[in-house]
């Protein structure tokens, strides 16, 4: 009796470390280096544009003293609509460059960052959106104190930054509008996702959430953007590939579904995980402007007559 007892002990410990070593393993970052992600970008699409742009680096503080990395694109428009980009996991600001052109057209200066644990900033651990959407909290409240003359302010994100992008609207704030392209509703199904590829019993994801709260201070169900939407009235433009079978589409769908306020999903043929803007740009060019327009057009519907 005693040695079953013994052997049960030890199997169950075992199982622990395994779920320890998995999480450590969810919530590393491999990030890329600012070289790296620059030449990825050039390889890819046209960058001329970005080198001769009027341009500020700086450094916000987080609440929690944690410090980001930013770049400022003015445009060289005279202009007072800012947008604030968020790259996708283990990217960092050059990411968002798909995008910054598209918005510069479009008339906004582009506000672009690395987020926590990427790019230039301090190594750390990735929360997938838990602490990533606090930091985008900050930033906007920073953003909002640095260009007081902004009329018109919005963020966009891609995955992870996508994701953040909706998570932080459960600090309601000041914004008037959100593009999510390729968020997840929820993380612990991606991770299960992942584990079936691995050949690991996706089960096993609830051992791992456990000890990545032991381990990190944060479970799965911390990471549920979709948890931030209900009573949520700030317009959301969801917009994912077809084809992503990383973060399949029906999470834009659900959380679409979920949130009070104006929304719209697009659906990007044949567009695989964070690639729709590279797979169909004009296309994707046009939802966006068009729901901008749709925003400002209701914003001002809303408006009282004098």
């Amino acid at each position: 009796m005693i040695v079953a007892v013994m052997i049960l002990l030890f199997l169950v410990f075992l199982l622990f470390l395994l779920g320890c070593k998995l999480a450590a393993f969810a919530m590393r970052i491999q990030r890329q280096s600012l070289e790296d992600a620059r030449a990825w970008q050039e390889a890819h699409y046209d960058l001329s544009w970005y080198d001769p742009l009027e341009k500020n680096d700086y450094v916000v503080d987080c609440k929690d003293g944690y410090r980001l990395h930013v770049e400022f694109l003015k445009n060289p428009v005279s202009t007072t609509r800012y947008i604030l980009l968020s790259h996708g996991y283990t990217d960092n600001r050059f990411g968002s460059l798909k995008y910054a052109k598209m918005y510069l057209d479009l008339g906004f200066h582009v506000i672009a960052y690395d987020l926590r644990g990427h790019g230039a900033n301090d190594p750390t651990f990735c929360t997938y959106s838990a602490r990533e959407s606090q930091d985008l909290s900050d930033l906007i409240r920073d953003s909002r104190r640095r260009y007081p003359e902004a009329t018109f302010f919005g963020i966009h994100g891609e995955s992870l930054g996508a994701a953040s992008s909706i998570a932080v609207l459960r600090f309601h704030p000041q914004i008037d509008f959100v593009v999510a392209d390729c968020p997840f509703s929820e993380i612990t199904s991606v991770i299960q996702a992942g584990m079936k590829s691995m050949h690991i019993p996706p089960v096993l994801a609830h051992l791992v959430s456990l000890c990545a709260r032991i381990r990190y201070g944060y479970s799965f169900h911390a990471m549920r953007p979709i948890d931030s939407l209900p009573g949520n009235t700030v317009p959301i433009l969801f917009v994912h590939g077809a084809a992503d079978t990383f973060i399949p589409p029906h999470h834009s769908q659900d959380m679409a579904k979920v949130t009070s306020g104006y929304s719209e999903v697009h659906l990007i043929p044949q567009a695989p995980h964070a690639a729709s803007i590279l797979t169909a740009p004009q296309a994707y060019k046009t939802y966006v402007q068009d729901f901008l327009q749709t925003v400002e057009d209701r914003e001002k519907r809303s408006q009282p007559c004098i």
